[in-house]
């Protein structure tokens, strides 16, 4: 089995490519396979994100790179960027998962938050892209920029003391039993 265990910034090659939807990135712990059967574990410091085109390597030196499944999300635009931020108002206030982007916002697919965003007069689509939510003041790493990949990130710590008990809000048909 192949244990992935360091994250790198860089490799000359990659060895292979692990597709993984958001819900799997979250872990720090996980066993899986790549599309050749090969089974893989991963290792990595608890609380580590993994986002797209993020580096892991084993012992031996392999590199395996993760990809961003596509899964089942809402893409939320409105007519006005007041509309637009009542929205992630709303969202942020459920601590809803949301990926911010320029002019629209991605969260997974609830019914119940589709018919508050579009009470809110937001346009909600349903569509299957990659999810990469907002890292948050509270996750201690760096944060995302949505579609805005600028090569760097700001790994300067919480923000504000993390509340003990916090609830994130998670889509209820991305849940498994």
């Amino acid at each position: 089995m192949l244990i992935l265990n360091a994250k790198v910034t860089h490799a000359d090659s990659i060895f292979a490519q692990l597709v993984l939807p958001y819900e799997l990135r979250e872990n720090s712990r996980l066993r899986t396979a790549l599309a050749s059967g090969e089974e893989v574990a991963i290792f990595t410091q608890r609380g580590t994100v993994l986002r797209n085109n993020d580096l892991l390597s084993s012992d031996d030196g392999r590199v395996v790179q993760i990809i961003s499944a596509e899964e089942p999300t809402y893409r939320i635009t409105c007519s006005t960027p007041h509309q637009l931020l009542r929205c992630t108002f709303h969202l942020g206030n459920r601590h809803t998962m949301t990926q911010v982007a320029d002019g629209f916002l991605r969260i997974c697919q609830d019914s119940v938050l589709k018919e508050m965003l579009e009470g809110l007069g937001a346009t909600v689509i349903e569509e299957n892209a990659q999810f990469e939510p907002e890292s948050g003041a509270y996750s201690g790493g760096g944060h995302h920029h949505g579609d805005d990949d600028h090569g760097h990130s700001h790994a300067h710590g919480p923000l504000a003391p993390i509340p003990t008990g916090q609830k994130i809000h998670r889509a209820a048909s991305t849940k498994k039993p």
